[in-house]
């Protein structure tokens, strides 16, 4: 009988939040009960406890506007410059400083632990949340059911709601008051649900992962994941260089590897004109390939042509940024950012 009640009210709660797809016909009610139906089965396949499902089933709701989210995400168009102007401004870097003072024992036990240093894991908070001050749309309930029955990812998004029901089982957690980004992120970090059933850590020791209202869980969860990644402290992530007008250009999207050595021989230079640092040391190059300067032409053969590429070496903790956002300029900012707060 409570299985009954909790679709009835369920289904309520869709053609209430969806009224005009409803209205229009577009709205298919039989598939959108088809998928609860099998969230369920599978949750109780997998010893998911029966009151979190009835929880999680009690009055998802279709939200039109995160369909249209995922289906018109915008093509990445800024400049490599001025996506840096966005993410590494004057207001995120003081904000960043702020918060190194106000959590400094926090983040020393992020370091000792996982080998993060603070400005790294800060430079990821300020970010992915803006150190917290980024607010949470969605009911992540209603954003999977929503995504899941829209069928693009339909596996992915199944997974992730299974995976949050398992997470809000293990910690005692309310899943309806669980919220996040459209696309399922949630907390000061921006989580997916594996992401933290893989990575979750309990750093207030309090018996249960928190990364939405827990800082400490928070930051250890972060620290934790990107220690797992391989995070090299003693490593820097990028190098600005300089390169020769007549560099080939083909090699700067990060996915061809020579060593510190063979980028000198190559032309490679510090932006003052020095030599980078020699060694064995592998590392790529990336560039903003699509808004190079145009290459002065010199007539005479007797001089060499000046270094007017602006690039970056990249070392191997930014391809290990680029497992938690695979884009070369998140990985980019996260250096530039993390370097203005040592």
């Amino acid at each position: 009988m409570g299985r009954v009640v909790h679709k009835i009210v369920s289904l309520f709660a869709v053609l209430f939040s969806c009224a005009a797809l409803a209205d229009s016909g577009e709205f298919d009610m039989s598939r959108w009960t088809r998928v609860m139906d099998d969230i369920r089965a599978r949750a109780a396949a997998q010893n998911i406890s029966e009151s979190t499902i009835n929880d999680t089933l009690r009055s998802p709701a279709f939200i039109p506007s995160i369909v249209k989210s995922d289906k018109n995400q915008s093509e990445f168009k800024l400049t490599l410059d001025d996506y840096l102007k966005r993410t590494v401004n004057s207001k995120r870097i003081a904000r960043g400083h702020q918060m190194k003072s106000k959590y400094p024992t926090l983040l020393s036990r992020v370091e000792n632990t996982y080998g993060l240093p603070s400005n790294v894991i800060l430079a990821f908070w300020g970010m992915e949340s803006n150190y917290g001050e980024v607010k949470a749309r969605h009911r992540l309930v209603d954003a999977f059911f929503t995504l899941i029955y829209d069928g693009r990812r339909e596996k992915f998004f199944s997974e992730q709601l299974l995976a949050l029901m398992k997470i809000a089982d293990k910690n005692s957690l309310d899943i309806n008051r669980i919220r996040g980004s459209w696309a399922g992120a949630m907390g000061h970090f921006q989580f997916i649900p594996t992401t933290l059933a893989s990575y979750g850590v309990d750093g207030n020791n309090d018996g249960r992962i928190d990364i939405i209202d827990s800082v400490g869980d928070a930051m250890a969860s972060a620290g934790n994941y990107l220690n797992k990644l391989g995070w090299n402290k003693a490593e820097r992530i990028t190098r600005r260089v300089i390169l020769p007008a007549d560099f080939d250009t083909s090699m700067l999207d990060g996915k061809t590897k020579k060593t510190l050595n063979e980028w000198a021989r190559m032309g490679v230079l510090n932006p003052d004109g020095t030599a980078i640092p020699h060694g064995e040391m592998v590392a790529g190059l990336v560039a903003d390939v699509a808004n190079l300067p145009e290459p002065v032409e010199d007539m005479d053969a007797d001089i060499a042509p000046q270094p007017v590429i602006t690039a970056y070496l990249t070392y191997p903790n930014f391809y290990r940024i680029k497992k938690w956002n695979n884009s070369n300029w998140y990985a980019i900012a996260i250096s530039e950012l993390a370097d203005k707060l040592k």
